[in-house]
């Protein structure tokens, strides 16, 4: 399901990143409290990510 561009979405401002390309840093609450920042994991020799919206949101 592709975003589609309108009022409430981001996809006009979001970069699309190619095969290749470095991830850009970011950070986020743990469920712990703590701040995790994937910069943390740079050097790692593989990182996955997978983001999971909230249950009751559309996918």
């Amino acid at each position: 399901m592709a975003v589609q561009k309108g009022t409430h979405s981001k996809a006009n401002r979001t970069p699309t990143l190619q095969v290749g390309d470095e991830a850009p840093d970011f950070e986020l609450p743990t469920h712990l409290g703590d701040t995790f920042r994937l910069s943390a994991l740079r050097g790692q020799k593989h990182v996955v990510l997978a983001f999971y919206p909230v249950a009751w949101t559309p996918v």
